[in-house]
């Protein structure tokens, strides 16, 4: 078990926290105060799920802002990273365009809400009532805002507070970015001891990623007990089980299809070595549903186990963690292709015109936090005159579809790092590196 590289690890406490939590379900009885089981699970094993995503969490902020400067800093000149910055936000946008055609496609094309009746529909409605009418709140809180809000919303008027809070961590990038870039206008002398303090920090960092890894088996084990004892009754959901198969079957065409094309294609790297490297960032996704809490973790991997270059991955993957949110667009798409179907309202193409268009730029402003993306959902439904509260309708299914669609956009994120490291030749080559399935890897050559 000690040897046993760390994707093993974290499936094998996925796989112990499902049967627990289904085990708790057995104990619960007929109303909500005889859930024994679901109880116990929630409070004696869910903390230790909260307090591992809470770790990751906690470091994500600190590793973005000592990561990007050194990146930055790294770079010696403005040109560099223009080239980079431009490179990577054409490629965000590429994936996120082909994750909404897909999704609208899959969505037109099975039609998973033509199968909901009027009293499924109400059944489904009324049990998520209360939830839908915050999101709907916050939602109309945006929508109120002008049309500049967004460009308002990069500028933090304090990083201290937004840095206290992932949502807000666009903010934190566009700053460190514009630290960064002052730091290179400055003279070498004066900047090298910023320089060195934030690549010191930059190592100290990733030693904590490395120790917190170390018990993200048990941590996983937790979460997924949890959520499955959670879980509410499974008769409601037979009626969203096209629409899952939808969302999920777009979202693992993107991961195990145009991703490692795109790797395959362009870096001449094999498909299984790519998931290899991967893999435990993936797993990591798929169980805290946050690409934020998961970014650590994925720098780590790209990094040591894809080859990439860290004057790359620290710029490319905080700014998709951020911004690239492949899985919620095309979640996006099916949801309210998905909804308008369920009330019986035929979209026609410039309907879906306008899905895709939304879905993209609602993506780009999603928090990197679990379920985010439903609460930009209403802006998509809006923008069609779709019934808001319809998202109702897929509340009871969303949290689940949150881990998939996280995982297609920490793949997303990868794939992009490594098309970019290719581009400005910061790839390495796999055969000058020992590439450990365990964590942490070690370097070739590091006793000689």
């Amino acid at each position: 078990m000690k040897n046993l590289p760390l994707h093993w690890k974290i499936l094998i406490g996925m796989a112990m926290g499902v049967v627990i939590g289904a085990i708790a379900l057995a104990f619960n009885g007929d109303t909500p105060e005889t859930a024994h089981g679901t109880h116990f699970v929630v409070d004696w094993i869910k903390p230790f799920g909260t307090v591992f995503i809470n770790a990751l969490k906690a470091i994500a902020v600190p590793l973005i802002i000592a990561s990007l400067i050194k990146g930055i800093s790294d770079l010696k000149d403005l040109s560099k990273l223009s080239s980079m910055g431009g490179r990577t936000i054409a490629l965000y946008l590429l994936t996120t365009a082909v994750a909404v055609t897909l999704g609208l496609t899959v969505a037109t094309m099975v039609g998973p809400g033509k199968g909901i009746d009027k009293e499924t529909r109400e059944t489904l409605v009324a049990a998520a009532s209360g939830d839908a009418a915050k999101k709907i709140e916050i939602a109309d809180q945006q929508k109120e805002q002008g049309p500049l809000q967004p460009l308002i919303d990069l500028v933090p008027g304090n990083l201290f507070a937004a840095a206290a809070e992932n949502k807000k961590m666009l903010q934190v990038i566009v700053f460190v970015l514009f630290f960064g870039v002052g730091l290179l206008l400055v003279p070498p002398e004066k900047a090298k001891p910023v320089k060195d303090f934030f690549d010191g920090l930059n190592e100290v960092i990733l030693k904590l990623i490395d120790l917190i890894m170390l018990v993200a088996p048990i941590g996983v084990f937790a979460l997924l007990a949890a959520m499955v004892a959670e879980t509410p009754s499974w008769n409601v959901f037979l009626a969203l089980v096209i629409y899952c198969l939808c969302v999920a079957g777009g979202l693992a065409l993107l991961i195990f299809g145009f991703y490692p094309m795109l790797v395959v294609t362009f870096t001449g790297r094999k498909y299984g070595w790519f998931f290899r490297g991967l893999s435990p960032a993936q797993l990591l996704a798929f169980s805290t549903s946050s690409s934020a809490a998961t970014l650590p973790v994925t720098m780590e991997r790209v990094e040591e186990h894809l080859g990439v270059d860290e004057e790359v991955t620290s710029f490319v993957l905080p700014i998709g963690a951020t911004i690239n949110m492949d899985g919620t667009s095309l979640y996006q798409s099916v949801a309210a292709v998905f909804i308008a179907q369920a009330y019986g309202i035929d979209l026609s193409f410039g309907d879906l015109v306008t899905i895709g268009l939304t879905a993209m730029l609602a993506s780009i402003g999603t928090a990197a936090v679990p379920s985010a993306g439903i609460v930009m959902l209403v802006i998509v439904l809006g923008a069609i005159s779709v019934p808001v509260t319809g998202i109702a309708l897929i509340f009871a299914v969303d949290r689940v579809l949150d881990m998939f669609r996280t995982v297609a956009n920490v793949t997303g994120d990868a794939a992009v790092a490594m098309l970019v490291a290719k581009s400005v030749g910061k790839l390495g080559d796999p055969h000058e590196k020992k590439w450990d399935d365990n964590y942490p890897s070690e370097k070739e050559g590091e006793e000689k």
